[in-house]
């Protein structure tokens, strides 16, 4: 051994990768310092990218009315399930006086117009068939005449929802009951008894009186760094980690990454979607904030070693081996999968072998 430098073998520590030792050596006037020894093992690693986004249903519809007026009824609240048809609340017409006003002359004015155009076809049906008219003329007149009475028609069945609520168009009724779209959970309502409600038009967005989902399918919605996203591919497995349930285990499939990414906290970003597999005993709620792990490349079996134990020294991988009680080598190694924490050894380590740490100098 030599002069002022000794090793005493330790306790046993077990950890992450299996047992490790340590050794304290004394370096002259350098002081004393420990220096670890781990074991090259067999074990697992898994090279992962990390998404955080949320749970999302994969169909989710906001309700809207196509008529005008205020929340009359609630018929569903929050949390209920529905059957697609069933009815969710009453939106009662509330017109102004001139609105009514407006409908009846409406109504007025049309019923004039056809008096007039039925005389004039019938007029030109009599100068037709003594040969004084065309046909053509005749047909535009009868054209017209049955324009005018579809315009009769409607405005007829605009004041009947305006002043009634109600009304029927050929064998279907309209009325003012918004019924669900779908078969599933109202979310979120929107709206009180008595709020106004704005109607759905194509010049319009309408107002939200309920959301509503089908919760049998879910979706992770998130982001990945811009640095994983190249690594990533469509169809590769993920663990998803919910915040509100840690012990709960969801599995998922990346079915989506996006082309586009954004700026997000001074970061690029990509958004990615997750179909979030059926998980028995766990129920999953709509907006829950979630961690998920994209499995890239998963290796069992194989000789891992801990990556802070590793140098890079002039192009090679290097670890320094413990052969005996007072005697190291310095070894090149060939490596393969990290994830961070570990590497994967290829070549140059055997099983069982020991593997020392930079020293730790000892503050005293």
């Amino acid at each position: 051994m030599r002069t002022g430098t000794k090793m005493v073998v330790g306790a046993v520590v077990v950890g992450g990768l299996g047992a490790s030792a340590f050794a304290v050596l004394g370096a002259g006037n350098g002081g004393e310092f420990e220096v670890d020894t781990v074991a090259v093992e067999r074990g697992e690693i898994v090279d992962r990218a990390l998404a955080v986004g949320r749970i999302e249903p994969l169909v989710e519809v906001s309700v809207k009315s196509q008529l005008a007026g205020v929340v009359r009824r609630m018929f569903k609240e929050p949390g209920e399930y529905v059957q697609r048809g069933e009815p969710l609340l009453e939106v009662q017409p509330n017109p102004t006086p001139i609105e009514l006003v407006e409908a009846r002359r409406a109504i007025e004015l049309r019923e004039i117009e056809l008096q007039q155009l039925e005389r004039r076809r019938d007029r030109l049906a009599e100068l037709r068939d003594q040969g004084l008219a065309s046909e053509e003329a005749f047909e535009d007149a009868d054209y017209s005449l049955s324009e005018v009475s579809l315009q009769l028609q409607i405005a007829r069945e605009r004041l009947a929802l305006l002043s009634e609520g109600r009304v029927t168009i050929g064998d279907e009724a309209v009325e003012t009951v918004i019924q669900s779209p779908i078969q599933g959970f109202i979310l979120e309502k929107m709206v009180e008894i008595g709020d106004p409600v704005v109607p759905l038009t194509t010049f319009q967005e309408g107002t939200v009186l309920m959301t509503m989902a089908e919760m049998d399918e879910l979706l992770f919605r998130g982001t990945v760094d811009e640095i994983d996203v190249g690594r990533l591919t469509e169809g590769m497995p993920v663990e998803v980690t919910i915040g509100a349930l840690p012990d709960a285990r969801v599995d998922g499939r990346l079915t989506k990454i996006s082309l586009t990414g954004r700026d997000e906290e001074n970061a690029t970003v990509f958004p990615v979607e997750i179909a979030v597999l059926p998980a028995e005993g766990t129920l999953l709620r709509a907006g829950y904030s979630a961690n998920a792990q994209v499995i890239i490349e998963r290796r069992s079996d194989i000789l891992i070693i801990p990556e802070r134990v590793v140098r890079f020294e002039d192009g090679g991988t290097f670890v320094t081996v413990r052969l005996g009680p007072e005697q190291t080598e310095e070894r090149e190694i060939r490596t393969g999968l990290s994830d961070g924490i570990s590497v994967e050894v290829l070549d140059g380590l055997a099983e069982g072998e020991r593997v020392m740490e930079p020293p730790r100098r000892e503050i005293t």
